[in-house]
């Protein structure tokens, strides 16, 4: 069965992005054909960068980067839940990134956003990202701001006129995958 994880991008105390995971996790159970899992790169504990050899080498030599290469390879494609931050995503889900390659190559990828500008600014930074890691990032794009789909900030309430969204970036992700399914090795 397809798998696609989904990963929450923010591992600050308190974060939004749990609850914005959680709920798209949620909208996911809509679609009985894949297999959809929340990842959480905070339970990988990845210290910044710390691996002596570049990542396209694969020549990993700690263990936290082994459980994280063996965790992203499980999938066939992704949905990133990422907060804007300064405008750009954060730190944490950038060196998360950053400590893998042949594992994110040839799959499918889209974006949640949220943030004062709704994240927008966020996943144009992940895009590019993405694009030198040879993944491909689907158009679609679900954006939540601050102002109108959180209550004081922090509340996640989003307007329902997201679930056509989701269901919308769903499908993009998986019209990709199986494209890019003959390519990967």
């Amino acid at each position: 069965m397809t798998k696609i994880g989904i990963i929450i991008g923010s591992t600050r105390p308190g974060r939004n992005g749990l609850q914005v995971s959680e709920w798209i996790y949620e909208q996911s159970k809509k679609h009985t054909d894949v297999e959809f899992e929340l990842i959480d790169i905070s339970d990988y504990d990845l210290p910044l960068l710390d691996e002596p050899y570049p990542a396209g080498m694969q020549r990993y030599t700690k263990d936290h980067t082994k459980k994280w290469s063996e965790k992203i390879n499980e999938f066939d494609g992704y949905v990133v839940v990422t907060p804007e931050y300064n405008h750009s995503t954060s730190g944490a889900l950038k060196n998360a990134i950053d400590y893998l390659n042949a594992e994110w190559a040839n799959k499918a990828i889209g974006f949640v956003s949220y943030g004062s500008a709704s994240g927008v600014r966020a996943v144009e930074h992940l895009r590019n990202i993405f694009a030198e890691l040879r993944v491909a990032t689907v158009r679609t794009q679900v954006m939540f701001s601050l102002f109108t789909d959180f209550k004081d900030m922090s509340e996640f309430t989003p307007d329902p006129r997201h679930i056509a969204e989701v269901d919308a970036l769903f499908e993009d992700v998986m019209s990709w995958r199986n494209a890019l399914k003959t390519i990967r090795k």
